[in-house]
């Protein structure tokens, strides 16, 4: 970090306020010790089952429930969530929202050769709109910070993570678009239909080879990882996700390699779709806006066993996949699996088992016989007492994506999202662009020095990383003025609007200082900043002058984001 100029303009007055008074360094170490800095806060109890209080949300009660609902809590979505009187009452009302789309990108799919003949600047425009994820990035990022459906986007995004695709590998924008509105549509559905329509996606079957897969030589990579990733997992598990052990103590394999093989082998004859007017056999005009399509002469007709269920020899192509995924969303294992995977993604890094159980029972059951049923299980995540207890476990890490939409729906931002584009890679997590099937980050990766404890992100904390975490959160708060040039309109990008940072708003407070850094502690930290904390940010403020009273409310509003942002309290959620 030491070459950095950012860090090389903290020799002034403030800047030392700020290193050494107000706030912890951020580091490797620093992240570490907030997760598992110790509280008075305790466990719910083993048989705790999902509840709510009949009282109304506190304003740092419903800030909380934000950061883990939501791509970041704002004063007015605050008050949204009290005005609901509940947070089951404000889920019910997202549930009814699906204002974010990718589909009029997903319609734009378009031959391989789109761009035969076109040169310079034209041509790669056109690259770029047709065979990069720029498009499906910035909207991904604009819906986040400006669209309504919150919970629908941050059920999406975490799917995301679980049944992994990425454009590090497969190069095609309205393919891209399409499988990420299948995971947006689906989000409050069923996982059965999930499974259904991300095995039958162009984009999927590109990534993990199953289009195209052919009867004598099928190629094994999607039916792996549909039950090593998606649906069972690897190990038998009891009901709490705790894996279950044959009487030496060793773990129990889900499924053999002659299950694997026996699943290819009824996933077999599937191909994109084409254009209208074009045979299966054309290369160059494949849609890749369409499920894939069967191709009956490459389909596997024999007879099939795996998980203990056979397919008749001479079944359809239907009734072969159907089959293959009803075994494994209807196996025992899916429940905990799929549950676990999600408490993760959305609430706490380290559930119990008896709130892996509690939201397990429900994906198996949601009170009226429906498995899989996606709005029961979260509902079920989010309301459960272990979820709503206020530090009562270890903290999870921020992931760079919710760090950088946190901090600027906290300031106040319009974007198209580009800016965020920007920033992302280096902090380790490009939307879209995982390195492989198995996310940005283990899902069991182990808290270093953490005494058993696990911390996926963890794992993208680097000194590099680090270090552009914190250059992000000095870049788009002290230097976060409008005409940054991150901020700018992309004039080569069709409908681009730029960033535009809504610092009125902070101006607005005028000498009281104690009120920007209420709507900070609010917004941030959902209230709870220590007295010690506030007085020394406080002073860091105060020592911020400028001739314009504007300019200075602006600048010291900017030095309290600053040091919040940049700070284990705001990166480590607990």
């Amino acid at each position: 970090m030491r070459g950095s100029p950012r860090f090389k303009r903290a020799g002034n007055r403030v800047m030392r306020i700020l290193y050494l008074g107000a706030a912890a360094a951020l580091s490797v170490a620093t992240i570490g010790a907030a997760i598992t800095a110790p509280t008075d806060a305790r466990p719910p109890a083993s048989d705790q089952v999902a509840s709510e209080s009949a009282t109304l949300p506190s304003p740092a009660e419903a800030s909380r429930f934000a950061k883990q609902a939501t791509f970041g809590p704002t004063p007015e979505l605050i008050t949204s969530i009290q005005a609901k009187k509940s947070f089951s009452a404000w889920m019910e009302d997202q549930f009814s929202l699906s204002e974010s789309t990718y589909s009029d990108i997903a319609a734009k799919a378009a031959p391989s050769n789109v761009c035969q003949g076109l040169t310079g600047s034209t041509y790669d425009n056109c690259y770029r709109d047709n065979f990069e994820p720029l498009q499906v990035q910035m909207r991904f990022y604009a819906n986040a910070i400006g669209k309504s459906d919150q919970l629908r986007q941050r059920v999406a995004f975490a799917m995301s993570q679980i049944i992994v695709t990425s454009d590090v590998d497969v190069h095609n924008t309205a393919g891209l678009a399409a499988f990420n509105q299948i995971l947006l549509s689906n989000a409050f559905g069923n996982y059965r239909d999930i499974l259904k329509a991300v095995t039958l996606n162009a984009f999927m079957g590109r990534y993990l080879n199953l289009v195209d897969s052919e009867k004598g030589q099928p190629n094994e990579n999607y039916a792996r990882e549909l039950m090593q990733l998606f649906s069972v997992g690897t190990v038998l598990l009891n009901p709490d996700g705790t894996p279950q052990t044959d009487n030496t103590g060793a773990t129990i394999a889900t499924y053999s390699n002659t299950d694997v093989k026996e699943v290819a082998r009824a996933l077999t004859g599937w191909t994109y779709a084409r254009f209208s007017g074009f045979p299966l056999t054309d290369n160059v005009n494949r849609d890749w806006s369409q499920p894939m399509t069967p191709y009956p002469a490459r389909f596997d007709v024999g007879s099939k066993t795996f998980l203990g269920k056979t397919v008749a020899a001479g079944a359809t192509q239907q009734a072969n996949i159907d089959t293959v995924l009803d075994t494994v969303f209807n196996h025992p294992n899916t429940a905990p699996y799929i549950s676990k995977r999600l408490i993760q993604q959305l609430t706490l890094a380290n559930p119990t088992p008896a709130y892996v159980a509690r939201v397990a029972a429900v994906f198996a059951n949601n009170g009226a016989g429906v498995r899989g049923d996606m709005k029961a299980v979260i509902r079920a995540i989010y309301l459960d007492a272990e979820a709503r207890t206020v530090s009562q476990l270890p903290g999870k890490v921020k992931e760079p994506v919710l760090l950088l939409t946190s901090l600027t729906r906290a300031i106040g931002v319009a974007s198209d999202g580009y800016a965020f584009t920007t920033k992302d890679a280096g902090m380790g997590q490009a939307p879209f662009r995982a390195p492989s099937v198995f996310n940005y980050y283990p899902y069991n990766f182990p808290l270093p020095q953490g005494d058993g404890l696990i911390s996926p992100v963890s794992k993208l904390m680097t000194t590099a990383t680090v270090a552009a975490r914190h250059n992000a959160t000095y870049e788009w708060t002290i230097s976060g003025d409008p005409n940054r040039t991150d901020f700018a309109a992309q004039h080569g990008i069709s409908g681009s609007t730029g960033t535009v940072p809504n610092w009125a708003s902070w101006e607005a407070y005028g000498a009281d200082d104690g009120k920007i850094l209420d709507r900070i502690n609010l917004v941030m930290l959902n209230g709870t900043m220590t007295s010690v904390q506030r007085q020394s940010i406080l002073a860091a403020m105060a020592a911020v002058k400028n001739s314009n009273p504007a300019l200075q409310t602006r600048k010291r509003a900017q030095v309290a984001l600053y040091v919040v942002a940049s700070s284990p309290l705001f990166q480590v959620d607990r």
